[in-house]
């Protein structure tokens, strides 16, 4: 395993892109034949098996020039590849063939306002000269605002216009990174069913022979603690499962807790400290931890918590083995209301469910049952589902491309890396 730097040959970068060009864009390690940010790491190869093809037509192309591919739209590919394949196309339409060019930095531009920055805003925009801000103005503001991911108030502030300034190749170069990552997803022709889960929207959806059946909003990630793009085998459910306490969070929450109140703070949240990390871990008495040593960092407690109220795992578990320790959990009922949020990049990197209990009857066909136990029950899936993550800053929508907000900060690094300062130039796409 390494960590893999690509900067594709032909393009001549700036000092400060190939700076940005040799920064991770995702911090996990990713197998050689992944292209970090774009593709997934594959857990099991066995839901991999264009990764030998992809290194082939890689060689073949020499990797010359950032493409969109397959060229023939013939071929077989995800359906999210095709509508944000069309979406770059009405993109191109719509933006790409207006001017260019800068509107200077000032106060906020809105309605019934007049000047030179008006006219440079009409401009920019397409409209007829003048130096007012008429209501044919404000809707072409309002307009790009939401197309480009911002509040569509029809007020040109500093968000606004610094979009602006970035320039129709800026956006068009996104909607090319994200072609590429949804090209990495199962193809039309793959039968079954599989979950897919996009870490860059907080949302899931369930497929089943090629198309979405159901969907749902998850909490993913936060900045700090990203969740991967992977593709895995989701294996089995647990069932009232025990949640292991992240040694952070024992260090900053639960040994002041106990230090503060005693033991008691253990039994009343049900908290179980074990001998260490492995499989054959035994329970061991709190009293013989040393938990100001545990609050100052200086040794690390194992703690787990049983299933009830205070479990954050909630009463399913879906498991998918890998060692980034990722996996998919139901949230106890005083977190539900977190769902109805826009930022949901909150957790430590797993993936949090709006409604376990769907998924599971999704899964096994009926519901599993959660009631009335306090021990741990494993069930194993009939046939293995994969799970594929991906991490997408744009969606199609039905006048064309819907620009979202990039949590992980991870575009500006594919960007530098593959486009340059924005000179290349990239070629239409045919629809």
């Amino acid at each position: 395993m390494r960590r893999l730097v690509l900067v594709l040959a032909g393009l001549s970068l700036p000092a400060s892109a190939l700076a940005a060009a040799q920064q991770p864009i995702e911090p996990i390690d990713v197998p050689p034949s992944i292209e970090q940010g774009l593709d997934m790491v594959y857990i099991d190869r066995e839901i991999a098996p264009t990764i030998e093809q992809r290194d082939e037509q890689q060689q073949a192309q020499g990797l010359d020039d950032f493409k969109v591919a397959p060229v023939d739209m013939f071929s077989p590919v995800h359906p999210l590849y095709t509508d944000l394949r069309r979406a770059l196309v009405r993109y191109q339409m719509r933006w790409g063939s207006l001017p260019q060019d800068q509107v200077s930095a000032g106060p906020t531009l809105k309605l019934n306002m007049t000047g030179d920055r008006v006219a440079a805003l009409r401009h920019r925009l397409g409209l007829a000269d003048g130096t007012k801000f008429d209501p044919p103005l404000a809707a072409a503001v309002k307009e790009f605002q939401e197309a480009h991911g911002m509040k569509g108030d029809g007020i040109a502030g500093a968000g606004t216009l610094a979009a602006l300034n970035r320039g129709f190749k800026h956006y068009e170069s996104i909607l090319l990174l994200n072609l590429e990552r949804a090209r990495r997803l199962p193809q039309t022709t793959e039968s079954g069913r599989y979950v897919l889960v996009d870490a860059g929207a907080a949302r899931l959806w369930m497929y089943e022979n090629g198309r979405p059946v159901d969907s749902m909003r998850v909490i993913v990630g936060s900045n700090a603690t990203e969740t991967p793009m992977m593709a895995a085998l989701l294996r089995f459910v647990s069932v009232h499962p025990w949640w292991n306490t992240p040694p952070e969070l024992a260090k900053k929450s639960v040994a002041p807790g106990v230090l503060k109140e005693g033991l008691k703070y253990l039994t009343d949240r049900d908290y179980q400290v074990l001998s260490d990390w492995s499989d054959d871990a035994v329970a061991v008495d709190p009293q013989t931890i040393d938990w100001q040593a545990v609050a100052d960092g200086k040794i690390t407690a194992r703690l787990r918590r049983g299933p009830g109220e205070w479990n954050s795992m909630g009463d399913y578990k879906f498991n998918m083995p890998n060692d980034f320790g990722i996996y998919l959990h139901d949230v106890p009922g005083h977190e539900k209301d977190l769902f109805k949020a826009d930022n949901r990049w909150i957790s430590n990197g797993c993936i949090r469910l709006e409604d376990a209990q769907r998924l599971a009857k999704w899964l096994f066909g009926k519901p599993l049952k959660a009631d009335g136990s306090k021990t741990e029950v494993n069930v194993d899936l009939p046939e293995p589902v994969p799970v594929y993550v991906t991490y997408l800053t744009a969606e199609a929508g039905p006048s064309g491309p819907k620009f979202r907000a990039d949590p992980y900060n991870r575009d500006p690094a594919l960007l530098a890396r593959y486009f340059g300062d924005g000179d290349r130039q990239v070629a239409a796409v045919s629809n």
